[in-house]
């Protein structure tokens, strides 16, 4: 029994295979045919998504949809040591303001099994308003590689001004998932605008994602996802619920990305680039599987 422990252990080494899961999740500020043509710009987001394994970018703004391929087919070249698919929502918004969500994740480490765009109830005898601005893209993940092998992603950008009243419906949404798939394992991440102004210590009170003890805020108050040096908000967060999931987090591994200070950049390079700074956080591997499939 030592001996073939040992021998497991050697062979993780000699393979190098301790990759964890990284997940991200990028409000790219306005990103469309502007940005896409930008080569200055669209080397830094090729560095920061060739970073994650997964990544949900937010504030699409590509009524073509042809930025978002060139993104895509510019990550293929720059690494290829992995392929990229994608998985977009609807262009969504209230009126004339529209955003997609997009999922780019490496289709060598995962599949999807699903997706659906969240939409309030609506019929008779349902008294459900319009709570989100721009509604929850839900995809469903298999991850062979990673301890947890399927999770889902609720990916959010909320309005500012209702920003604690879409983060507690984001409660509802929760259970609609585990209704229709019946996982608890979920992660919800993107731009919650869940800091500074935009939040209270008394609404907090009433937000059940909030309160709820199986709900685990990885992306702490005190953490700063902002590029500008006059700003400290904890805008984007990461939250995961379940209990496979959660033992499956890499400790320490959840926090914003300064690509300002990794790359180098001045706050005005940064900015043209985003006023937001990425949040990610690993998944731990399957050991057994990715040595398996080594040798």
């Amino acid at each position: 029994m030592r001996t073939a422990v040992l021998l497991f252990a050697a062979g993780l080494c000699v393979l190098n295979i301790t990759s964890s899961l990284k997940i991200c999740a990028f409000n790219v500020q306005s990103f469309g045919e502007s940005k896409a043509n930008n080569k200055k710009v669209m080397g830094i987001l090729l560095k920061v998504l060739s970073r994650c394994d997964l990544c949900l970018i937010q504030e699409v703004r590509d009524s073509k949809g042809e930025a978002v391929q060139a993104l895509v087919k510019a990550l293929n070249r720059f690494d290829k040591s992995n392929s990229y698919s994608y998985v977009k929502s609807e262009r969504l918004g209230r009126k004339t303001y529209k955003e997609q969500y997009v999922y780019i994740y490496r289709n060598n480490m995962l599949k999807v099994k699903d997706h659906y765009q969240y939409h309030k109830l609506e019929g008779e005898g349902t008294n459900e308003t319009d709570v989100f601005s721009r509604e929850p893209f839900i995809v469903h993940f298999h991850s062979p590689t990673t301890l947890v092998k399927d999770f889902v992603l609720v990916g959010q950008h909320t309005c500012p001004k209702t920003a604690m009243k879409e983060i507690d419906e984001l409660y509802t949404v929760f259970k609609g998932i585990y209704k229709k798939w019946k996982t608890d394992n979920v992660m919800i991440l993107g731009d919650l605008n869940a800091g500074c102004s935009y939040v209270t210590i008394k609404g907090w009170r009433a937000v059940r994602l909030r309160t709820d003890p199986k709900f685990h805020w990885l992306i702490g108050d005190e953490q700063d996802t902002t590029v500008r040096e006059k700003t400290h908000c904890a805008y984007d967060r990461i939250i995961v619920h379940g209990r496979e999931i959660i033992s499956s987090v890499v400790p320490g591994s959840a926090r914003p990305f300064n690509f300002k200070e990794n790359f180098h950049l001045t706050e005005e390079e940064a900015l043209e680039v985003s006023d937001h700074f990425p949040v990610e956080v690993d998944l731990k591997p399957n050991h057994r599987y990715l040595l398996r499939n080594e040798l």
